[in-house]
């Protein structure tokens, strides 16, 4: 541990149970700020404009999330809520493909239906929200730059709109673009890599599609477009090259992934996401990337840490009513003529004896589980445990009270003016429970991810995963293993931040940034979720708070303090790999 002699600082924390990072054991100290960066660890002498005493709180690194889809939102707003509401200091964006960069003006419509299908974010919000600053994917890391923000930033380079700037109206599902196609594609990302893009994203699963049913650009790229982007990136030397993919064995994902990872020697990331509909299960998944490893390649899987699951309400934006004929005579109606119909016995007595109609589709299994799988569906109560047992699912619940599950869903959802939540965990469950991921937690192949903070605004609110990581696997897990502290808040700052190259952050020590979360870590919990219309043109988004989260510090500042902002925005954009300069400017 660092003494220090300085005399003044910016901020000093005093006598705080520090867990730094790196998986040490945790140790009471302080922490001398100065200028943004930590200038001291341990017993601190000297004084400062302000001391904190933090006696039985914990002092963690910020969070480094590196799975959100706030491309939009980025523009816009300067909170960067729900994921800064849960100490996240730094987040990644980009992901599985979509984004608004670079952008044709022609496109921006198309840009907007894609995110709006892959990743249900309002396409009015991001119509009103989006000013379009930009053309080329550097101009857009110059628009971000002019926005202040309470958190850092950084963003991969998507497939979806490097495909459309270069193909324009040829981008259509099953597309294949010329070898000039595909040169252009990779300059595009080069031009990216160079200004600053911490990577490149892409997607390749049919679960992802744009608003008018279309799979994404990238499900049906070749390897061969694939690898040459890949090599893009190798011209640069850094980045990281992420995808979502349904991993289909024929389409032998990991042999161009461990193409691309060798020649280049970049990391490869993929979703590595438990799954009844998929062809491989994540043995599969996890047997591959070792063979690829041991040949020479650097695959990393990147795992939730729960099951990523749908929040579902008569107001979101699925439930399980979603197919009926009476939903749909009344889902245009203004918010208070719906709940009048849903408060209606007669209308809850026809709606209830009508099936589902579901569209043609080959995710119908999905609509069905979301529909009729009873047993899988479970009520959301104020003390809701993420990792429900059958007692807690709707057909028990059901039965235990002598109604049909529809009938149950349909009153617990109305309930409290039409408020009440039911849990759908349709990844990551099908055992049950998460015992699978207690394995996975301890390898260094594998990487805390896919929190898909900003997205899905309708459907899921797993933005809380750093909270949910610290509450569940440490504190209050019952069934299986748990994390102990310091694993934990290595997982989610340290090892995030490490492979996207972000050395200067993820750890408490000198000369790294003063990003800090201050917890009270007996006393963290998360809230209830809510469904909130402060989008632009009103758009509705899940929300979560978390209580506990004493301060948090981004490069030094108060950014928050008991969960609420304080206005400060002392973040900016991320431009590559952040290593020496901050360290050697503190020495």
């Amino acid at each position: 541990m660092a003494h220090a002699d300085h005399t003044s600082y910016d901020l000093i924390l005093r006598g705080g149970t520090i867990v730094d990072g790196t998986g040490a054991p945790r140790f009471t100290g302080d922490i001398a700020i100065r200028d943004g960066l930590i200038a001291a660890v341990g017993t601190v002498s000297g004084s400062a404009a302000r001391e904190i005493a933090v006696h039985g709180l914990v002092v963690a690194p910020g969070w480094v999330d590196i799975h959100t889809h706030y491309d939009g939102q980025a523009t816009w707003d300067a909170e960067m809520a729900p994921s800064s509401w849960h100490g996240v200091t730094t987040a990644i964006m980009g992901n599985c493909g979509v984004g608004f960069a670079p952008a044709a003006p022609d496109r921006h419509q198309w840009l907007i239906g894609l995110m709006e299908g892959v990743e249900d974010i309002p396409g009015t919000a991001l119509t009103e929200g989006i000013s379009w600053e930009w053309e080329s994917f550097p101009e857009y890391l110059d628009a971000l730059e002019r926005r202040p923000r309470s958190i850092d930033i950084g963003t991969h380079v998507p497939h979806g709109a490097v495909r459309a700037y270069v193909l324009g109206d040829r981008e259509r599902p099953g597309a294949v673009p010329t070898e000039a196609d595909i040169a252009a594609m990779a300059t595009i990302v080069e031009q990216g890599m160079r200004a600053g893009a911490l990577g490149f994203s892409t997607s390749r699963t049919v679960i992802h599609k744009s608003i008018d049913g279309e799979v994404v650009p990238g499900t049906t790229a070749t390897a061969e477009e694939l690898v040459a982007i890949g090599r893009a990136m190798g011209r640069v030397g850094h980045g990281v090259f992420e995808l979502a993919s349904d991993l289909r064995p024929e389409w032998r994902e990991f042999d161009w992934m461990g193409t691309v990872s060798r020649e280049t020697g970049l990391p490869v990331v993929f979703a590595a996401l438990q799954s009844i509909a998929r062809e491989t299960t994540l043995d599969d998944q996890i047997a591959e990337m070792e063979r690829q490893n041991a040949a020479g390649a650097r695959i990393i899987a990147a795992i939730a840490l729960r099951g990523n699951g749908v929040i579902m309400g008569w107001r979101g934006t699925v439930h399980p009513f979603r197919f009926r004929p009476s939903w749909f005579a009344i889902e245009a109606l203004p918010w208070d003529e719906q709940l009048a119909h849903l408060r209606d016995p007669a209308f809850r007595a026809t709606l209830l004896a009508e099936p589902n109609l579901f569209p043609e589709s080959d995710i119908v299994h999905l609509y069905r589980a979301l529909t009729e799988g009873w047993d899988r569906l479970y009520e959301m109560d104020p003390d809701f445990d993420y990792e429900p047992q059958a007692p807690a699912s709707i057909a028990a619940r059901a039965a235990a009270k002598g109604v049909t599950p529809a009938e149950y869903a349909y009153d617990l959802m109305t309930a409290d003016d039409g408020t009440g939540f039911i849990y759908h965990p349709i990844l990551n469950y099908a055992d049950g429970n998460l015992d699978f991921l207690e394995k996975l937690q301890a390898r260094d192949d594998c990487v805390n991810s896919l929190s898909d903070g900003g997205a899905h605004c309708g459907t899921i609110c797993d933005a809380a995963s750093p909270t949910f990581m610290l509450q569940h696997w440490v504190r209050d897990r019952k069934r299986g293993g748990r994390l102990t502290l310091e694993a934990a808040v290595k997982r989610q700052s340290h090892d995030t931040a490490r492979l996207y190259g972000l050395d200067d952050r993820g750890v408490i020590a000198p000369g790294t940034l003063a990003d800090l979360n201050v917890i009270d870590f007996e006393h963290l919990q998360l809230e209830q979720p809510w469904l909130a219309f402060d989008l632009p043109a009103g758009g509705k988004r899940l929300l979560q708070r978390a209580q506990g989260y004493r301060y948090t510090i981004k490069s030094g500042t108060i950014t928050f303090e008991d969960g609420r902002w304080t206005g400060a925005t002392p973040g900016g954009v991320l431009r590559g790999p952040q290593r020496a300069a901050l360290l050697e400017a503190a020495e």
